[in-house]
């Protein structure tokens, strides 16, 4: 009997002893990929120690530059555009059609007053996935043989950031080719040629991939890889070089014969008109008496 009356006793003892576990807050997905217009699904589960009612609040962060976040729910109502496409069960947000707006981290928020700890929370981020667009390319259509060559592909709305492929005569080129005599950045879109060589003539074109939808290419480009033209160079110099043989041989000439001479200046003297006399204005001029 004495051991029947102690069990309750000892189990009241240890309830006012061992504290009962306070505010927790918790989501089973941290990380949600949704595409535009589709549904989003931000969980958040929690339990308090007392607190029968704790008050709920959702938050969106502005930028890794802001420190005041935007309510998205806020005394038992959602706020700016989350109004009237948003619900909440429990502490669990659901989303209704969401654009790229809605995309960011958001923090769930419960507060137990009464609590022993009275705040816990939870973050969730958002991803809105979109998929490539048309990339726009920037392919040369010709270059001469051992020049360098940079060909360019970009395409900034697709999330996540999407990676490119490059392809010659629609077959795709290799990352790392075992000639070495070209690179590729499959993150910044970018084909590098060290040398061009008349093997690398052919079409191009770019190819921009994430795993949001399928994938988007530019139209392609057919670069022609040409000779360096040695005997047109050759020619050239050598028109030049006797173009400037002849005009030295004809100013030495000229020099030579006195044609820039300054005496041939010198004795060019002006000689004014001769006056008329008096007998001969007489002689050329009649009167009327």
């Amino acid at each position: 009997m004495d051991n029947l009356f102690t069990l309750p006793v000892m189990f009241v003892i240890l309830s006012q002893i061992l504290p009962s576990s306070p505010v927790t807050v918790s989501t089973s997905i941290p990380v949600v990929e949704v595409h535009e217009d589709q549904v989003a699904r931000l969980s958040c589960e929690f339990s308090t120690e007392n607190d029968e009612k704790p008050r709920i609040e959702w938050k969106k962060t502005r930028g890794t530059m802001s420190t005041s976040p935007d309510f998205v729910y806020f005394e038992g109502e959602f706020r700016r555009n989350f109004r009237g496409r948003a619900t909440i069960k429990g502490a669990t947000v659901t989303l209704e059609k969401v654009t790229q707006e809605d995309a960011g981290e958001y923090r769930c928020e419960v507060s137990a007053a009464s609590d022993s700890v009275q705040l816990g929370e939870a973050n969730i981020t958002l991803i809105v996935l979109v998929p490539p667009q048309v990339p726009s390319c920037e392919i040369p259509s010709s270059a001469i043989t051992g020049t360098e060559v940079e060909m360019l592909c970009s395409e900034p709305h697709g999330v996540p950031a999407v990676f490119y492929i490059w392809y010659k005569d629609k077959k795709p080129l290799p990352v790392h080719p075992l000639n070495g005599t070209y690179s590729i950045n499959q993150n910044t879109g970018t084909l590098t040629f060290k040398s061009v060589t008349k093997a690398d003539t052919g079409q191009y074109h770019c190819e921009a991939r994430n795993k949001a939808g399928p994938p988007k290419s530019c139209e392609g480009t057919h670069m022609e890889i040409d000779d360096l033209n040695i005997s047109a160079i050759i020619a050239g110099v050598v028109v030049v070089c006797l173009v400037i043989a002849l005009c030295t041989f004809g100013a030495c000439y000229a020099h030579r014969h006195g044609l820039f001479s300054r005496d041939i200046f010198r004795n060019t003297t002006y000689s004014p008109p001769p006056e008329e006399k008096q007998q001969d204005f007489k002689h050329t001029h009649s009167f009327m008496l």
